[in-house]
């Protein structure tokens, strides 16, 4: 199966990192690098308080913007939470849900991911989910049945209709912000297992259409032998999302 059927996807994750400032800073050297780069698509996944800022700097161009987290509630009595239709509000059009270091540090759950998912695509935002397993559990040999579990619950009640503005993130948890990374085999297995269980779920153009992303310390050195396996289309970037030269590599790596 061949992933130029699929669009390639290039998220920056910044996490907790840029003050507005420097944010603007990066953003404009990023789209200096990357304009005209209409081979994939581009999305910088931002701190909240650099969302204002991000959306402006980027208006009218390929990069679009996304948040890091968003609340299953439209509202209400949740201090500290953002709900998905004020950051459609405020220019938002991607939004990670289920991130590896949300599930370790901030008790999210697979129930929890399936929550914000589902608000999300309501509110008309693409959804990047992420799944993956830990080292014990690849080295005890449940990998597959990691993932599988993890994207069959992400998935609960969504329809096909809001599955097209799903993409699934691969990241392997032991090789989060670690500099380790699957290789380009492990990962292309492991994307096949995923697509597999949304094609058992949705059918199988379903699931030759999912676009499905490696997210385990993707970088400027390893991401253009990554982009070269049929299961994977694009990259959710850490580290080297915050580097614009770096960034700029995996784009062009990924047209």
């Amino acid at each position: 199966m061949s992933s130029r059927r699929r669009r390639n996807v290039i998220a920056g994750n910044w996490k907790m990192n840029m003050t507005p400032s420097a944010a603007k800073e990066l953003i404009t050297d990023i789209y200096a690098k990357v304009k005209g780069k209409k081979g994939c698509d581009v999305v910088v996944c931002v701190p909240y308080v650099d969302i204002p800022t991000v959306a402006q700097a980027v208006k009218g161009t390929i990069i679009k913007v996304g948040a890091q987290n968003v609340h299953f509630a439209p509202k209400g009595a949740y201090t500290g939470e953002i709900s998905a239709e004020m950051l459609k509000e405020c220019g938002v059009q991607y939004v990670i849900v289920g991130h590896s270091e949300r599930r370790q540090y901030f008790g999210e759950t697979d129930e929890t991911v399936n929550l914000r998912a589902k608000a999300a695509l309501e509110a008309g935002l693409t959804v990047i989910v992420c799944v993956g397993e830990l080292l014990s559990e690849r080295e005890s040999g449940i990998t597959s049945e990691v993932v599988s579990r993890q994207t069959k619950l992400a998935l609960q009640g969504v329809s096909e209709e809001q599955l097209k503005n799903v993409i699934i993130a691969y990241e392997p948890v032991w090789a989060i912000g670690t500099g380790k990374t699957a290789t380009n085999e492990e990962a292309d297995e492991v994307c096949g297992i995923i697509r597999s269980v949304v094609a058992a779920k949705y059918g199988k153009q379903a699931g030759k259409q999912m676009i499905i992303q490696y997210g385990g310390s993707m970088n400027a050195k390893n991401a253009a032998g990554l982009l070269s396996m049929d299961n994977i289309d694009g990259g959710l970037i850490g580290g080297a999302s915050l580097k614009a030269e770096d960034f700029a590599v995996i784009v062009e790596a990924a047209q």
